[in-house]
């Protein structure tokens, strides 16, 4: 009797479990959830397109316009010239910047003088006998011959005999060697080839120079270049003559320059053509940085914007009926950071800032940037 009741406990439970259970299927409502739009916010302004002036920037270094490495063509010691030859002592044209002592190498000119003069001596008996005609002029020549100055002209030979017989005596040999000599002297005096500066300084007084050693390097502080690397389809705007405008990095000084030089050679790597940019002026100095800006034409119908907004060079989004699209356009000329473009109309929507995950139909939200600044 017991196992009946515990049975029949059993059963009633399991059928009310079975009830119960039937009971909350049938009343579960199944909710399907809204589907939420996202729109993203976006930058946008207002085109409007008007005359854009195109204008080539490029930068470089200065560098004098005349200077010039000094070596030595001689051998000696140097000495004192009037100033002390350190970087930033100026000079003017004609200066002595560097003597080297050349003491010995005149004696021997003085001694290679004297032979001459005994070689003019030895021959005036025969000119005076065989060529009468010239004797006053070989005659005026040796009396006024000083081996301390610089050779002067021989006399002229009256005729085709008597040039063969000063030529048989070794006199004209003698004299060009002279004069060779007198040459090579000079070379012991390194004068100033133009008002300027020292820029390098590499001997002192009392150094010993050897021959082809470097002492040191002069610029002109007056004129200066500016060599520019530009694109090569440009070439025919900077034409020789050309103004252009110079400023440095912090734009607080300009100078005006113009276009002396253009290379005819385009860089086959970069496709740019080397010009060079003359210019004058105070507070110039060789090294440095300018940046230069020439006017070129205008596009008459264009806009400017920011380089990142293209996409693949070729186009940009911009805003119709809420969401975004992409149009096509044509880009006239890129600067560092900013591109000067055609083909956008009037009134369009453009995005202004770049948008992370834009594509074509995506929805989207304006905040117009001329609104905000207003």
């Amino acid at each position: 009797m017991r196992k009946l009741i515990i049975s029949g406990i059993g059963l009633a439970i399991l059928a009310l479990s079975l009830l119960l259970s039937n009971y909350f299927k049938n009343s579960k409502k199944n909710f399907k959830p809204k589907a939420t739009k996202i729109e993203k916010t976006v930058f946008v302004e207002t085109v409007k397109n008007e005359e854009i002036p195109i204008k080539i920037t490029a930068n470089g270094n200065l560098i004098a316009k005349h200077k010039v490495e000094i070596y030595s063509e001689v051998q000696g010691v140097l000495q004192t010239a009037g100033k002390d030859f350190r970087v930033g002592i100026a000079y003017k044209k004609g200066q002595t910047l560097l003597k080297i002592n050349n003491q010995e190498f005149y004696a021997s000119i003085q001694s290679q003088r004297s032979a001459l003069q005994n070689l003019i001596a030895s021959i005036m008996p025969d000119i005076r006998l065989d060529y009468n005609e010239s004797f006053v002029a070989w005659d005026a020549y040796l009396k006024n011959f000083d081996i301390n100055a610089i050779l002067k002209p021989l006399p002229e030979p009256k005729s085709d005999k008597e040039k063969y017989f000063i030529s048989g005596k070794n006199i004209y040999t003698t004299y060009y060697n002279i004069k060779n000599l007198e040459v090579r002297l000079g070379k012991y005096n390194i004068r100033a080839p133009f008002n300027g500066v020292l820029t390098e300084a590499l001997v002192t007084n009392g150094t010993l120079v050897r021959t082809g050693q470097k002492m040191g390097e002069f610029i002109d502080t007056s004129v200066f270049e500016l060599p520019l690397a530009v694109s090569a389809s440009f070439a025919d705007i900077l034409k020789k003559g050309k103004k252009v405008v110079l400023h440095n990095l912090e734009k607080t000084k300009t100078w005006e320059g113009s276009v002396t030089r253009i290379n005819g050679k385009i860089d086959q790597t970069s496709q740019t053509v080397q010009i060079f940019i003359e210019v004058k002026g105070e507070g110039l100095r060789e090294g440095m940085y300018l940046e230069a800006s020439v006017a070129t034409q205008s596009v008459p119908k264009a806009i400017e914007i920011n380089r990142k907004l293209l996409v693949e060079n070729k186009s940009l989004y911009v805003v119709k009926d809420n969401v975004l699209d992409l149009v096509d356009i044509q880009p006239v000329h890129f600067n560092e950071n900013t591109v000067v473009i055609e083909g956008l109309v009037d009134g369009m929507q453009l995005v202004s800032k770049p948008v992370a995950g834009a594509y074509i139909g995506m929805p989207v939200k304006l905040f117009s940037e001329t609104k905000a600044k207003e």
